[in-house]
């Protein structure tokens, strides 16, 4: 088979989500399959964090807009390549094309009628709902197979587009080899340092997107600050002070910026540490689709606080205490709870350690290769 996958962010410096499961995707089918032949479509960026090899040809397309990008200068791409089946990973795909296309929707939140989720984004995050919008219902009627990452969603995907069970498939994602507890006291120093982090702080992976819930997370830190002697810190991942400021003001509790310190872009390479030293790991998300991150805290044995919602119970399994994300009284209860009971600490420490190990992108992998094998003997 000659398989093409999109891969357009995957050489970017300040990596996220989708492009992570995209890599990982990518370096595991490399390390299980040496007889079927790749072409990885990305564009030029900071870091080339993939080699071609004998059967894996990394190809790098003109830098332009992204709809350009991939609505034209990526499919000639896949048919000049002579590809035989075409992988878009990142929620969208070529409307015209003739090639069989696999599509990875990893959510359909930008197609939900919820103002809460369209309230206080920003602008290239109204735009990428806009364009997502457009695209996604004629990719999803055009695509020989839906790939979307948990139960949860493949049911919303679904039910949402009136798609046959046939057509959709869950595959999970996966946790990175290199997310392990880590005890050197040096690689702390050296982190605290870089980063400014206090010695004791629960950690947050907050961001513009309302998903988020990053004003709940403030409130309930308000809350836990007001009712206890020893006041917590919070440390936030890449989010910006103005809009963090705005969020505190709407809080109305401007103690705040004395206990919550901005760490900008983390690599993934030294979240190990970041999450080693948490006491806990907050991810109260109003709406998940998976939720890596929950899964990398457990494997690095950080305790994990998230929501009652969405995806979040079906991948946390019973490693988590989960909270109504709408109340934030309940993230404070059970952040006093996990920073006071030890016993309770332990046993969701030792579920996370089982909990996170059912994850693996090699199974990802597997998973996807027998859907790509499938298409191309169905053509």
């Amino acid at each position: 088979m000659r398989i093409g996958i999109e891969g357009q962010r995957l050489f970017r410096q300040k990596k996220h989500g989708m492009d992570m499961v995209a890599l990982e995707l990518v370096r595991n089918l490399q390390e299980i399959d040496q007889t079927n032949e790749y072409f990885i479509f990305i564009k030029k960026d900071e870091d080339p964090c993939l080699e071609s090899s004998e059967n894996f040809h990394i190809v790098e397309l003109e830098s332009k807009p992204y709809p350009l990008w991939e609505q034209k200068i990526l499919p000639a791409a896949a048919r000049k390549a002579g590809c035989e089946i075409l992988h878009c990973t990142s929620n969208t795909a070529p409307i015209f094309t003739s090639i069989p296309m696999v599509v990875t929707i990893h959510d359909i939140i930008y197609m939900e009628s919820i103002s809460l989720f369209r309230k206080g984004s920003s602008s290239y995050q109204r735009f990428g709902n806009m364009y997502r919008s457009f695209i996604v219902p004629m990719v999803v009627k055009k695509c020989r197979k839906v790939i979307t990452v948990s139960e949860f969603e493949k049911k919303r995907i679904s039910s949402f587009f009136k798609i046959d069970d046939s057509r959709i498939k869950a595959i999970y994602n996966g946790v990175s080899f290199h997310f392990r507890p880590v005890n050197d006291p040096s690689v702390f120093e050296s982190l605290r340092a870089r980063y400014k982090l206090p010695d004791k702080f629960v950690f947050f992976f907050g961001n513009t997107d309302p998903k988020k819930n990053t004003i709940g997370v403030l409130r309930a830190l308000s809350l836990f600050n007001k009712r206890s002697e020893e006041k917590l810190h919070l440390v936030m991942l890449d989010f910006d002070r103005q809009a963090l400021n705005k969020l505190i003001d709407e809080v109305g509790d401007s103690s705040l910026n004395n206990y919550i310190t901005l760490t900008g872009y983390i690599p993934n390479s030294e979240l190990p540490g970041i999450y080693s030293m948490s006491s806990v790991f907050l991810y109260p998300s109003l709406r998940e689709s998976f939720g890596i991150p929950m899964l990398e805290a457990m494997a690095c044995g950080t305790p994990v606080i998230t929501s009652n919602t969405s995806s979040m119970p079906e991948v946390a399994g019973n490693a988590a205490i989960f909270i109504d994300p709408f109340k934030p009284e309940q993230i404070t209860d059970a952040m006093f709870k996990l920073l006071s009971d030890q016993e309770l600490r332990s046993n969701l420490v030792s579920e996370g350690y089982i909990q996170s190990g059912k994850f693996t992108w090699k199974n990802m992998a597997m998973q996807m290769l027998e859907v790509y094998s499938e298409i191309i003997l169905n053509k």
